[in-house]
């Protein structure tokens, strides 16, 4: 959009006239929808949503907030706990309304646009046989995971979301667009693999796909009586772990909204039905579970088997980080404190870092965890206001009670809204000031600062 002369209306009917989305203001039709997220805490008020079609929308976006003096706000998937999608009085740029995906089977390839949710990439993959590590969420947004590094189902077997990226279409703070690949601009294409949206807004995103229609998975609950035991199983379960497997520990409620306790695992075997049966048969016989639901797949169902622990629209609050080991110490003190959770949707969960993951340098890439770890992430999720501070106290008091076996690296897009630099260098580690000397150079005037900021 050239710059255009004039009034404020004047400029704003000048990025109406050429958008081919929508530009919408408080009391449109539209507007209250558009700026809801995933975190029902989150309720911001943007001067403006920029709702794009396609790349030059958001060029023209870009360059109307800067010309505009506004500052910029971007949503994906909306699904990001601290909620810095929207924020009050700013031009929110909604990708939303972009979602253009195509497959190249013959390149086992995908370029998708920056609105699209993993359950919409899933589905287009797999009607080519294809798949990619894309979350444990089906509603989640391609773009925000993938830049923040992208866990998930296969990352064991083929990486994170990050590591099979092969470019992105990016719209800089100056609305230039850069078609960033390791070829074309090695340094930054190494940010934007866990460098979050510090960089510039991911128009569209090129992935790697691997050949993969089925999975077998499911969930093994047990008694919460048997929290203890079942945990220390799992432990000792996956110390030998093939590639296929991704293994979760879990402390949940049921799903049937009735607030019982559970133990629980999540699996997920990327391998054939008899190297499933094989490496799960373990799990599916260890102690006496009081439901036992693993088998075949397709790997999109597996993918939105937890999406109804998660509604939108429900109270958020999420605190992590990660430890090297699962002593008896760190898995007692989850037992007592599950005991004393206020909400009946919240849950504690072991995230297994192995495999694929691991055999990638610290510094290849911006995202910094690749030895065998876990993450241990405390969701908290409730839905009634009046128990926010109840909530919001279980999670930083459970942290703080496993602080003494927790490490100092924390997973970016697990950070909340009130996390600060600490946790935001503990999300980067060694790689933080090679991250902080690229923000210098692609954005020194920090444009881009609504995101758990790398500041320059």
């Amino acid at each position: 959009m050239a710059t255009t002369a004039g009034t404020a209306a004047d400029r704003l009917e000048a990025l109406r006239a050429a958008f081919s989305g929508s530009v919408l203001e408080s009391g449109d039709d539209g507007y209250d929808d558009a700026r809801r997220i995933h975190n029902g805490m989150i309720d911001r008020r943007p001067a403006l949503i920029a709702r794009c079609r396609n790349t030059a929308d958001v060029v023209d976006a870009v360059r109307f907030a800067r010309e505009a003096g506004l500052e910029i706000c971007v949503r994906g998937g909306g699904h990001n706990v601290a909620g810095r999608a929207v924020i009050d009085g700013a031009l929110m740029i909604d990708l939303q309304p972009m979602k253009g995906i195509h497959v190249d089977p013959a390149e086992r390839t995908l370029r998708a646009q920056g609105g699209v949710v993993w359950g919409e990439l899933n589905r287009e993959a797999a009607a080519h046989g294809l798949a990619v590590t894309g979350g444990a969420i089906s509603t989640t947004g391609i773009a925000g995971l993938t830049l923040g590094g992208g866990l998930g189902w296969l990352m064991a077997k083929h990486g994170l979301a990050a590591d099979n990226l092969l470019a992105v279409e990016l719209v800089t703070a100056d609305g230039s667009i850069l078609d960033v690949t390791e070829e074309s601009n090695p340094d930054l294409f190494w940010a934007l693999r866990g460098g979050g949206g510090n960089f510039g807004i991911a128009a569209s995103l090129k992935y790697r796909l691997h050949p993969l229609t089925t999975v077998t998975g499911g969930l093994i609950g047990y008694p919460i009586e048997a929290a203890s035991d079942m945990l220390r199983f799992y432990r000792d379960a996956v110390a030998e772990s093939s590639d296929d497997l991704e293994a979760m520990a879990a402390l949940v409620h049921a799903p049937d909204g009735s607030g019982t306790k559970l133990a629980a695992l999540a699996v997920c075997h990327a391998g054939t039905e008899e190297e499933a049966e094989r490496e799960l048969a373990p799990f599916k016989s260890w102690g006496s579970p009081v439901m036992v639901e693993v088998g075949r797949m397709p790997y999109p169902a597996m993918n939105s088997m937890l999406d109804e622990a998660m509604p939108a629209g429900s109270l958020n609050y999420w605190l992590s980080s990660f430890t090297e080991s699962l002593t008896d110490g760190l898995l007692d003190t989850l037992v007592d404190r599950f005991a004393t959770v206020p909400s009946p949707m919240s849950s504690l969960m072991l995230e297994h870092f192995h495999g694929a993951v691991t055999r990638v340098g610290v510094t290849d890439t911006a995202i910094p965890h690749r030895n065998e770890c876990w993450n241990l992430g405390i969701y908290s999720i409730w839905t009634d206001p009046s128990a926010d501070d109840a909530n919001i106290a279980w999670a930083r008091e459970t942290h703080a009670a496993c602080a003494e076996y927790l490490t100092e690296r924390r997973w970016l897009n697990y950070l909340g809204d009130d996390q600060g630099e600490d946790a935001i260098r503990g999300a980067y580690g060694p790689n933080y000031d090679r991250l902080v000397e690229l923000k210098r150079r692609y954005d020194p005037e920090n444009v881009f600062h609504h995101n758990h900021n790398i500041a320059p």
